[in-house]
């Protein structure tokens, strides 16, 4: 059931289909943002060929298979994702090929736990503003009526008043942690309801953008009714969305080529581009760069003739957030049964949530029936510069035997980690200088996360929103029909509160 207040952007008009002159577009990477350019584009018509540089589809929200080493075979992934109610755009995308709704099972809460023992969750509250706020802050132990007084109400009524874009001129000038020590919020509600969702972007607040703090509280809890609970996949990812979204792309006449890197971008003879694929090139008549940032850089780096001056050093200067660790532990007896699938945590060294896979997920759920065990899954987010990997595998560890001391019995199975660099950093003042969908040449699309769009959506749901964008723009430009988008409302909900908001901020 979508928001009545949820926001249509209608679909650019057109022919329904290309009519025996279909382009060739090449899409590069094969994430959510690509696979949502490639898919409507094929489901329109164009000769679409999709070039993934791993050998997987679903980016950061791929997997791979591994053999463990009692024998079984698991898949493993880049770690735990949240599909909220509201990513209208990807709920689209999946609903390709899961038209009932069946890859994707609910969690009953969204709960956060700080180390001094205050714990904090999103069940049973109501769905809008400013009923969903009251009754959280009644019921919660971390934010207490006492210390409202301390509160900055200017400040904290902002969150009431985003308005994309508008906020990203007010906010963007500063960093997420400075706005929250002007909020004055009390220090276990500051580390708990806004470093936790902070480093869900894989930044510290001290290198985020205020404005994009403001915006995510905006979609997920002050701007939307459809509540800060969300889905999860209820099979690992490549098994219940990219495989079958691979075959429903191949049954459309998409070309899908993964573990091959697209290297230039040259300008063709026949048609617009050649672009380079593993040692070969074909030519093109457009391209959807949807890559992540490094192979992004490396790629603008060895096409020298793409966009102008102004564009490649936009480019050039994306910059990634700090390293996150991922660890996956098979352990040998269970956790707790009342531990819940996802747990976001603050105050705990480097551990920032700790996933039990088998409370969840088919696959896992299987391995732990067979052998009495249990997957637990362990994310660190934002690892300082001066921490190795073994270093922050051990402490994350630690931290799991505290938060779940009957893990401190277990024996590991086996055990998985994967170290990455290459999300997006959206730092104070870097909203002007983000790349948008469009670029300076009009068959020259960008999508992703790392792509500007003026409208209230983060991390996957962005990247599906520019993938669609993306494909839009191309399509309009050829007079075929594009598709709607939809987002959450582009403003705070309650006309009287946003004034209240601003009359705050005049006095």
């Amino acid at each position: 059931m979508r928001d009545r207040r949820a926001v249509r952007i209608p679909a650019p008009a057109g022919r329904p289909q290309f009519d025996g002159d279909a382009p060739v577009v090449v899409v590069v990477g094969g994430g959510i943002a690509g696979l949502s350019a490639a898919t409507l584009l094929a489901e329109r018509g164009a000769r679409v060929v999709l070039c993934e540089r791993e050998k997987y589809l679903g980016g950061r929200v791929g997997g791979w298979s591994t053999r463990l080493a009692d024998g079984s075979e698991a898949t493993m992934t880049r770690g735990f994702h949240a599909f909220f109610r509201q990513y209208y755009n990807l709920r689209a995308l999946l609903k390709r090929v899961d038209p009932a709704g069946r890859a994707l099972t609910g969690l009953p809460d969204y709960p956060l736990q700080h180390a001094s023992g205050h714990r904090d969750g999103f069940a049973n509250l109501p769905k809008s503003v400013p009923w969903n706020a009251l009754a959280f802050l009644r019921g919660s132990p971390t934010f207490r009526w006492r210390d409202l007084p301390d509160v900055n109400a200017r400040a904290a009524l902002s969150l009431l008043d985003v308005s994309v874009p508008r906020v990203y001129e007010e906010l963007d000038s500063i960093d997420a942690a400075s706005y929250l020590e002007q909020i004055r919020f009390p220090e276990a509600a500051h580390a708990l309801a806004f470093e936790v969702f902070s480093r869900s972007f894989f930044a510290h607040p001290t290198r985020m953008s205020a404005a994009e703090l403001a915006v995510m509280f905006h979609i997920y809890f002050l701007g939307s009714s459809e509540g800060l609970l969300f889905d999860v996949a209820a099979d690992p990812f490549p098994h219940g969305l990219w495989e079958p979204l691979r075959r429903h792309l191949t049954s459309l006449g998409t070309t899908v080529c993964t573990g091959v890197e697209v290297r230039s971008v040259l300008p063709g003879e026949e048609k617009r581009y050649s672009v380079t694929i593993g040692e070969g090139a074909i030519e093109a008549d457009a391209v959807v760069l949807a890559a992540d940032v490094p192979g992004l850089r490396a790629l603008v780096g060895d096409s020298p003739s793409l966009g102008d001056s102004a564009w490649r050093d936009t480019i050039g200067n994306l910059q990634t957030a700090p390293r996150f660790l991922v660890s996956r532990y098979w352990l040998d007896r269970p956790v707790d049964a009342d531990r819940p699938g996802f747990l976001g945590t603050g105050g705990h060294d480097l551990l920032d949530n700790i996933s039990v896979l088998d409370h969840y997920e088919h696959e896992a759920r299987a391995w732990a029936a067979r052998t009495g065990g249990s997957v637990v899954e362990l994310h660190g987010y934002a690892l300082p510069s001066d921490v190795d990997e073994q270093s922050a595998r051990a402490r994350l560890w630690v931290q799991l035997t505290e938060v779940y001391p009957e893990t401190k019995q277990a024996g590991v199975v086996d055990e998985r980690h994967e170290l990455r660099e290459d999300c997006p950093l959206f730092p104070a003042g870097g909203f002007a200088r983000r790349p948008r969908v469009t670029t300076p040449d009009e068959f020259l699309v960008m999508a992703g996360d790392l792509v500007r769009i003026d409208l209230p959506v983060a991390l996957m749901e962005r990247a599906a929103t520019t993938g669609f964008a993306a494909a839009n723009h191309l399509l309009s430009r050829w007079g075929v029909a594009g598709t709607e988008l939809w987002t959450v409302p582009t403003e705070g909900r309650v006309g009287l509160l946003r004034s209240a908001a601003r009359r705050w901020r005049t006095l």
